[in-house]
């Protein structure tokens, strides 16, 4: 096991399986010396436990910790790529996604969740930038959607 995925278990986590695609796409691609992961939904299982709009029937604590779900199923799409997550260099840029109520602003707040598990995980390695973004629904009516790009070694 690696290093990383030591971490994980460290935090008492446990790396999913790669959550398959819901339509035409892949989980994440490889381009040179970088990995892209397609929005990463919070799957536990096969279902995302809790559905609808941040700020409405989901509270702002409950995305939090599904958006770290989604960053979670982002390294289990890095490393089917990759096959050790101890080659990634740095997480260099994530974009989240926040289905809201239209009077939901902590967009932020919500993605913190997914921005910490990284770093909790990665450490510096897994600082990195972001933007959080509000929209009105997700697929499957998911309340957060995760994607990001990674660094990575030969």
């Amino acid at each position: 096991m690696s290093a990383v995925e030591n971490r994980i278990a460290e935090l008492g986590l446990t790396l999913p399986d790669v959550v398959p695609p819901i339509a035409a796409y892949q989980p994440a691609v490889q381009s040179g010396s970088y990995v892209y992961t397609a929005g990463q939904l919070p799957m536990v299982k096969g279902s995302i436990p809790v559905t609808g709009k941040v700020g409405a029937e989901v509270s702002a604590e409950q995305a939090k910790e599904l958006a770290a779900t989604c960053a979670l199923n982002g390294l289990a799409a890095v490393k089917s790529v990759i096959g050790d997550l101890d080659r990634i260099v740095r997480v260099v840029k994530v974009v989240g996604f926040v289905a809201s109520a239209p009077d939901f602003t902590a967009q932020p707040g919500v993605l913190n969740g997914a921005s910490e598990l990284l770093g909790e995980v990665l450490g510096e390695k897994g600082v990195h930038a972001r933007s959080a973004v509000g929209v009105a629904v997700l697929p499957l009516d998911a309340p957060v959607e995760v994607e990001f790009v990674v660094e990575v070694r030969d």
